[in-house]
């Protein structure tokens, strides 16, 4: 096997937490849903397997990188959503009421975003399937990054996925947050005008979930569980940064990411500090990731991969 100094990193991370899982599974005696996760784990590891076929028999070095990230994005999100739920139930109270006052400090209720929403349905329909484009828009930079040969940009942006998610997971762990669906109690008339991402029914399993922690963890029926910050925003963040690259994809890149905004508040039942809190960590994860690639890419494998892909170092 031949993995380029990021992928490494990657393949270290996923392997970390999955001890980590392990230990804590164990620990807790928990439940899992293994053949759940051994059919998406699969899948990653064919595509991985894949791309060191295209590298190391073809001689296609951007096949490679486009199978390999995906494999190594996949079976990271498995890893970290468990590893996410076994650190529940929850040891402090949730902060969600103080982030409503910080809110209501400049105007914004959850429950007028979601009425004003809902007086437009078509606009909430589009925000409805705009909040679940965040994964598939992922997962189309990574082959887009992949296929057109920029190595280095695709391990920037897998770099600061990982450090998000990790930020995310480490900040919500200290200062847990749910959102404000696990606060208030819309009206059935409001909920008959609107179909929301975020269902009460949703909101109330979070509070048990916090509560009381998972009997059993299946890929089947995870929810997300962070609020503060929010990771949506920070896929939003990532997906527009990096699709900059590309003239032809960008500017609407940009329209279906500043869409993700309300899409958040309103489907995704987010405090507006969430938000925030969200393009906060993508900074962070953004910069961080980029001192790691220059620690990882040392001038000789920078000229090897260049003269693989064929460019110039």
């Amino acid at each position: 096997m031949r993995l380029l100094p990021a992928e490494r990193f990657f393949a270290f991370v996923v392997v970390a937490l999955a001890l980590a899982d392990a230990i804590l599974i164990v620990a807790k005696g928990m439940a899992i849903d293994w053949l759940g996760y051994a059919l998406p784990g699969a899948a990653a590891l064919a595509l991985i397997g894949g791309g060191q076929y295209y590298r190391m028999h073809r001689g296609e070095e951007r096949i490679a990188l486009a199978l390999t990230a995906s494999g190594l994005f996949i079976l990271f999100t498995l890893v970290a959503s468990v590893f996410n739920y076994l650190l529940l139930p929850v040891r402090t109270a949730p902060a969600d009421s103080m982030l409503v006052q910080v809110d209501a400090m400049v105007g914004y209720s959850w429950p007028k975003a979601v009425a004003l929403v809902a007086e437009w349905p078509a606009i909430s329909k589009t925000l409805f399937y705009v909040y679940f484009s965040s994964l598939p828009q992922l997962v189309f930079v990574v082959l887009l990054l992949g296929f057109s040969g920029k190595a280095n940009a695709l391990w920037h942006f897998l770099l600061t996925g990982v450090l998000g998610v990790m930020g995310c997971i480490v900040v919500w762990f200290v200062f847990p947050t749910f959102g404000p669906s696990t606060l208030y109690t819309l009206s059935p008339d409001l909920l008959s005008k609107i179909e929301l991402g975020v269902t009460p029914q949703y909101g109330e399993e979070l509070l048990r979930l916090g509560r009381d922690g998972p009997t059993y963890i299946s890929p089947a029926n995870v929810l997300g569980l962070i609020g503060f910050p929010s990771f949506h925003t920070v896929m939003a963040c990532m997906s527009a940064v990096f699709l900059a690259r590309f003239r032809w994809v960008f500017p609407f890149a940009v329209v279906l990411n500043t869409a993700m905004v309300p899409a958040i508040l309103a489907h995704g039942g987010h405090h507006l500090s969430d938000v925030f809190g969200g393009i906060a960590m993508f900074v962070v994860a953004y910069l961080l990731a980029s001192k790691v690639l220059e620690h990882l890419s040392s001038p000789k494998s920078e000229t090897r991969d260049a003269a693989t892909l064929g460019q110039r170092p």
